[in-house]
């Protein structure tokens, strides 16, 4: 019955809030969008063909779509800037089955794909180089890439990646990578759903507890806001977990946020997006960036109006989503909070 009732009153928030929040979203910068490589874009048919993976490809996924297409949708929503996340990890992907014999030369050529690509519209483009944790060339990439003030970050994504949060040598080797990313001062981005079928709290304790203190003050975001997109119990079982240490400590969040990035999807049930604004303004909006994993979210302006529509959160929060920006290490900023 108390249940019941929280979530009757979450729901009536969402209710009366939706139409205060339903306006435009002036977006600053979208922190998560692709472009794939030539390179990547060979493979995927192989890759969306693997019997390892659990359902089709989206074919906005291997949609061959160019850095020109992705500036016109920021134009075309008036977002300034975007970081583009090389999809290089895919050539390593665990969904592949066997990883081919040249797929570290694959992913390092996806990466200077993606290097290149913000060197020539440096006021437009942020790069992040994409690797698997888990692989012996790990490293070597993040090493690779130090003295290139271009690439400003790493994208790391567990669930291709084949990283088990609940094995400790997996924890081991990802604790390493995230530790040499800070110290080269990249700026991280986890996507930190795993395959496990019962992810959720645990997952996202072991994270806090042995992953996020190696990022050693660069700022560290959690993709699609501890999820893989949409709202579900996993996801809210997750960013639960980080909303009840950030409460007990909030400094262990000084360098920790989310990103939104296809977060808000037609699916999803009123009270999950009533469940999920609620953590979303307890770990505070502050914490939580603007993003689209664009292609995936198709026309900007139209996401972010959707996005702006579906929370339960003011008029005010949701321009201070907006508006919200990372500061990248690697530029000489280091991030600050109110």
């Amino acid at each position: 019955m108390r249940r019941l009732t929280s979530v009757a009153a979450a729901l009536v928030l969402f209710a009366s809030a939706k139409v205060v929040a339903a306006q435009p979203m002036d977006v600053a910068t979208d922190h998560h969008m692709h472009v794939h490589s030539p390179e990547i874009l060979a493979m995927l048919p192989a890759y969306c063909e693997s019997p390892l993976r659990k359902r089709p490809c989206d074919p906005a996924f291997v949609n061959p779509l160019s850095v020109a297409d992705a500036l016109a949708a920021l134009d075309a929503a008036g977002v300034r800037r975007g970081w583009l996340m090389s999809t290089g990890y895919l050539a390593e992907s665990a969904l592949m089955g066997p990883v081919p014999a040249d797929a570290p030369q694959r992913l390092h050529a996806a990466n200077a794909f993606t290097v290149g690509q913000a060197r020539a519209h440096p006021d437009r483009l942020v790069a992040f180089i994409g690797l698997n944790p888990l692989t012996e060339t790990a490293l070597a990439e993040i090493a690779a890439w130090r003295a290139d003030r271009t690439a400003s970050g790493i994208k790391l994504h567990l669930t291709n990646s084949g990283v088990d949060l609940r094995s400790p040598a997996d924890v081991a080797r990802l604790k390493a990578v995230v530790r040499a990313a800070a110290e080269a001062r990249f700026a991280i981005m986890i996507h930190m759903r795993t395959s496990s079928p019962d992810y959720g709290r645990e997952d996202a304790q072991t994270f806090i507890r042995e992953v996020l203190p190696e990022a050693r003050g660069v700022p560290l975001i959690i993709a699609h806001s501890a999820g893989w997109g949409g709202i579900d119990a996993p996801t809210l079982a997750a960013l639960g977990a980080f909303a009840d240490v950030i409460a007990h400590d909030p400094m262990i969040a000084k360098n920790l946020w989310f990103d939104l990035a296809q977060v808000y999807r037609p699916e999803a049930t009123p009270a999950d997006r009533a469940a999920f604004s609620a953590l979303l303004r307890r770990i505070g909006p502050e914490r939580f960036v603007t993003a689209s994993d664009w292609p995936f979210a198709g026309d900007l302006r139209a996401y972010y109006e959707g996005l702006a529509a579906e929370t339960s959160l003011t008029a005010a929060e949701v321009r201070a989503i907006g508006r919200s920006k990372v500061p990248l290490p690697r530029d000489g900023k280091l991030p600050r909070l109110p």
